[in-house]
């Protein structure tokens, strides 16, 4: 008799880009998904029984639920695909007695405020800041942090309501910018928004790299580092270029590994996914947030590791514990550039993909916001216009492929009327 799937609660939002990879990953990796959701909807290809939906927002009743579910169908383990759905995912994995990050360490990665005071109380270096309910006095700021600060919101993700402040002058106008729009999520019913206080760090000045990384019973496993050779120095930060591997020196990366393992292990985490971000600056590096997930976006699809093997694959296959290959990424260079919404109103058509994609070394442009949507760019918000993906023999070769085929794209949007 044929023995029976490993079978995973997959958590995610409906607006998530990251559906199919993880379902293509379900089916490469032979583990049987089931599909839960805060809002009732039905993914193509899957049976309607292999969908649930769960109220995030009522963590006693997703869990009642989920147990229902798993006295029919045993679920071997529980993962969050997105932002929203990894401290659900830690909770109701808690409630089915299956292996994950206690609750506690996911809430601490999923609020930027508890992230920094808990990394700050185990001794690590970072940032000054402070959270504040209501805006402080500009002469708090500078006396205890100083200027060009950031403000951010406590758990809205992808930059979304991140904005630099250069001076006093400029602290009231942020301050009311960024809590509106948190109300604005609040309305849109997005999970993790109870915390009031925004955070307000130092800036640090340096080029940003991003981490991705699996941590097996507490060791911190690198897959890929990312170099991001676009300048995000505010006001927003809308985040382009990623490109791996990183030509920051060795030494820069294995304090990057360093920080990420210390900082995994203040946080309390000590299985799955893990993906960090740094600045780094005369060399030394800067954690800037650890997240309990993989990269966003599809941004995962500029990775392939031995044998073809996904991102999403790998996940899936450490959660459920099944084998894992060398955790070795293909021998070539790769990339992945995020197209940013250029402005505010509607947009009416992305010409030129056709020549975009003709460029040497593109490997894929993928469009994520369909014709005739209407749009906000950062810090307003995190959505992404679309991707486009490149290999090629060495780093430098593929951010030329990726600047070319951006070059050639003409995005035409119509004005919003005011």
């Amino acid at each position: 008799m044929q023995a029976e799937r490993p079978r995973v609660l997959l958590l995610m939002t409906p607006t998530t880009y990251r559906a199919t990879d993880f379902l293509g990953a379900g089916a490469a990796a032979g583990v049987a998904i089931v599909v839960g959701t805060n809002r009732a909807q039905t993914l193509a290809g899957l049976a309607p029984d292999h969908n649930l939906t769960l109220p995030f927002d009522d963590p006693a009743a997703a869990a009642s639920l989920a147990r229902d579910y798993a006295r029919r169908c045993p679920v071997r383990a529980v993962v969050g695909v997105d932002d929203e759905a990894v401290l659900p995912a830690a909770r109701l994995a808690a409630a089915l007695g299956v292996p994950h990050n206690t609750v506690a360490a996911v809430a601490a990665t999923r609020n930027k405020i508890l992230m920094r005071e808990c990394l700050a109380a185990a001794g690590l270096a970072g940032p000054p800041f402070l959270a504040a309910a209501t805006m402080p006095d500009s002469g708090r700021v500078r006396d205890e942090i100083g200027f060009p600060c950031v403000l951010k919101p406590a758990s809205l993700s992808g930059s979304r309501g991140v904005m630099r402040v250069d001076d006093g002058r400029d602290l009231a106008a942020a301050w009311r910018r960024v809590t509106g729009i948190v109300e604005a999520a609040r309305a849109e019913e997005r999970q993790g928004l109870e915390e009031d206080r925004l955070l307000l760090e130092r800036f640090m000045p340096g080029a940003e790299v991003a981490l991705e990384a699996l941590l097996q019973n507490g060791k911190l496993r690198p897959l890929a580092l990312f170099d991001k050779p676009d300048p995000l120095d505010g006001p927003a930060f809308a985040e382009t270029i990623f490109v791996t591997p990183s030509r920051h020196p060795r030494q820069v990366q294995n304090a990057v590994l360093d920080a990420t393992t210390a900082a995994a292990r203040a946080l309390g985490l000590h299985d799955g996914p893990v993906h960090a971000e740094f600045r780094v600056h005369g060399g030394t590096v800067h954690l800037l947030e650890v997240a309990a997930r993989t990269i966003g976006g599809l941004c995962s699809r500029a990775l392939r590791f031995a044998a073809g093997m996904s991102l999403e694959e790998m996940v899936l296959r450490q959660a459920c514990r099944l084998d894992l290959p060398v955790l070795a990424r293909e021998n070539r260079a790769s990339g992945v550039f995020m197209l940013p919404v250029p402005g505010p109103g509607i947009l009416q058509a992305v010409h030129g993909l056709d020549e975009a994609r003709r460029v040497e070394g593109i490997e894929d442009v993928v469009l994520t916001m369909p014709l005739g949507d209407a749009m906000l760019p950062l810090p307003e918000e995190s959505r992404a216009l679309g991707f486009l993906f490149a290999r090629g023999t060495s780093p430098a070769g593929v951010e030329a492929s990726l600047r070319s085929a951006r070059e050639c794209l003409e995005i035409d949007v119509q004005a919003s009327t005011p």
